[in-house]
C-alpha cells in the first residue's frame, strides 16, 4: 500500500525555527536588549558581555541568521544593531513581539557596567582620533557623520514606510545635496530648502549632473513664512544646527500633510565640545528622550528608530515621527 506523504515546506519551517533558536538563549535575548538603543561591534559585545570573541561571534550569527541583527561596516570595523521587523513577512509578526518582550527585561548589573565602560572607551578614542586630524576636520565637517555612515538607515526606514502615489517630500538643509537624488527616485516632487546660498549651489549642481528634473530648490528659513507642505519631511544632521531645536520640531511639523512622516537623523548627547567651533554645531548631539517629548509636544507620534554606531566615538540616531492621519487642522 502506498502512503501519501504530506508535502512540508521546509523553507518556512526552517525560517522560523531559526527565529525560535535564536531566541532561544539567554544571552542572545540580552545582546538584543543591550542593542536596544545602540549598536556595538563583536569586540565591545564580547567585552560588555565577558565572553570570548569567537563565542560571541557564533551567536552573533545566528541573530542576523534569523533576522533578528542587521549589520553595517564602517571601514574595517562592523557594527550589529537590531534588525526591523517586517510584520508582513514569514515570522514578523514573531519577530516583533520578541522585541517587544525583550524590551521589558533588565540587563544584569554587571552587565549595564560593562557597557558605560565601552562608551567611555568610544569617547576615549574619539578624543584620540579627532586630536589627531582636527586640522583636517576644519574643513570637512563629515568627519563626524557624513552622508555614507548614515545613508542606509535612513533609507531602510524610509522604504518600510508606505507613501501613496504622487506623494511629496521635503528636505530641509540639503547640504551639498547628496542625499536628494534618494529622494528624487523615491517621491514625484522634492523641494529642498536652505537658508545659505553656497550650500543651495552645491545642491543646483548635483540637481544639474544627476537630471533631478523633480527636485525644486529654494533658498529660504525653514522655520519663517515657509508655505510648504509634503507628505515627508527629512533633516539629515540639520537640528544641531537651530538654536531652539524643540521648537524647530515644531515647525517641521507644520510642513506635514496629515498621516506625513518626519525623519531624523541626528547625533546622540556626546562631550565634544569642539565641534561648535569647528562645525558651526550649536548642540552637542540630543538625548533619545529628548527627541521623542519634543516630537510628542509638536503632536506627532514617535514611530521606529535606528542607531548607528561610528568607530571615532559618535552615536547616530534614525529617528521616525509621524503626524496623525486624522490631524488635519492648521499649526
Amino acid at each position: 500500500m502506498n502512503l501519501r506523504v504530506p508535502s512540508i515546506r521546509h523553507d518556512d519551517c526552517d525560517e522560523l525555527a531559526a527565529l525560535c533558536k535564536a531566541g532561544g538563549d539567554p544571552l542572545r535575548l540580552n545582546v538584543l536588549r543591550a542593542l536596544a538603543n545602540d549598536s556595538f561591534g563583536v569586540l565591545e559585545l564580547a567585552q560588555i558581555f565577558a565572553i570570548g570573541q569567537s563565542g560571541m561571534s557564533h551567536h552573533l550569527k545566528v541573530l542576523a541568521q534569523a533576522g533578528l541583527v542587521a549589520t553595517r561596516r564602517e571601514g574595517n570595523a562592523i557594527f550589529y544593531r537590531r534588525a526591523l521587523p517586517h510584520t508582513e513577512l514569514l515570522g514578523g509578526k514573531l519577530h516583533a513581539a520578541l522585541l517587544e518582550e525583550v524590551d521589558n527585561l533588565t540587563l544584569p548589573g554587571d552587565v549595564q557596567t560593562r557597557i558605560g565602560q565601552v562608551h567611555g572607551q568610544r569617547a576615549a578614542a574619539s578624543q584620540d582620533f579627532f586630536s589627531r586630524v582636527a586640522e583636517k576636520f576644519r574643513a570637512q565637517q563629515d568627519l563626524i557623520a557624513g552622508l555614507p555612515q548614515y545613508r542606509e538607515s535612513v533609507l531602510a526606514l524610509l522604504d518600510k514606510l508606505s507613501f501613496n502615489e504622487g506623494a511629496t517630500a521635503i528636505e530641509v538643509g540639503p547640504g551639498d545635496g547628496s542625499f536628494l537624488p534618494e529622494l528624487a527616485s523615491r517621491f514625484t516632487q522634492v523641494t529642498a530648502l536652505d537658508n545659505s546660498p553656497a550650500m543651495l549651489e552645491l545642491a543646483r549642481q548635483v540637481c544639474v549632473r544627476e537630471k533631478l528634473a523633480n527636485v525644486s530648490l529654494q533658498l529660504a528659513d525653514a522655520l519663517n513664512g515657509v508655505s510648504l507642505s509634503a507628505d515627508c519631511v527629512v533633516l539629515n544632521m540639520v537640528l544641531h544646527h537651530f538654536a531652539a531645536p524643540a521648537d524647530a520640531l515644531k515647525h517641521m511639523a507644520g510642513l506635514l500633510q496629515p498621516g506625513g512622516s518626519l525623519l531624523v537623523t541626528e547625533l546622540c548627547s556626546h562631550n565634544q565640545s569642539w565641534a561648535r567651533e569647528a562645525c558651526g554645531d550649536l548642540w552637542l548631539g540630543f538625548e533619545q528622550d529628548d527627541l521623542a517629548r519634543w516630537a510628542s509636544a509638536a503632536g506627532l507620534v514617535p514611530g521606529e528608530s535606528l542607531y548607528v554606531g561610528l568607530r571615532n566615538g559618535f552615536q547616530i540616531q534614525v529617528r521616525h515621527f509621524q503626524r496623525p492621519a486624522g490631524d488635519t487642522h492648521h499649526r
